[in-house]
C-alpha cells in the first residue's frame, strides 16, 4: 500500500494581536557577534588575554587561537602582536597602523 502525504489541518487560522497604537515599538539590541566581541577586545589599547577571550566567545582555547590565526590574521589581514612578560599570561592585541 503507497504512503499517502498527510492532509493540512482546516482549522480557523490563529489571530494574533497588533500592536497597539500608544507604545512605541521597542527598539532592538545590535546584534554582536562572538568575531565583533573578539576583535573589540583585541581593538583596545592593552588587547586581551586568552582567558578574556574564551570567556567573551565561551570557546576553548585551542578555538580561540584557531580564530587568531585563520580569521584575524589570514581572512581580515590585520596585524596581531602578542606580548607576554615573565610570569604573566600572553596578551593579544590589534595593531593599528597611524597614518602612512
Amino acid at each position: 500500500m503507497p504512503r499517502t502525504r498527510p492532509t493540512k489541518s482546516t482549522s480557523a487560522p490563529v489571530k494574533t494581536k497588533s500592536p497597539s497604537k500608544s507604545s512605541p515599538a521597542p527598539t532592538p539590541a545590535p546584534a554582536t557577534t562572538k568575531q565583533e566581541q573578539i576583535l573589540a577586545l583585541l581593538s583596545r589599547p592593552q588587547g586581551a588575554n586568552i582567558t578574556d577571550l574564551m570567556t567573551a566567545s565561551r570557546w576553548q582555547a585551542h578555538s580561540v587561537r584557531g580564530f587568531l590565526a585563520g580569521t584575524v590574521k589570514k581572512r581580515l589581514g590585520l596585524a596581531l602582536v602578542s606580548s607576554k612578560a615573565e610570569g604573566e599570561a600572553r596578551w593579544y592585541r590589534i595593531e593599528t597602523r597611524r597614518g602612512r
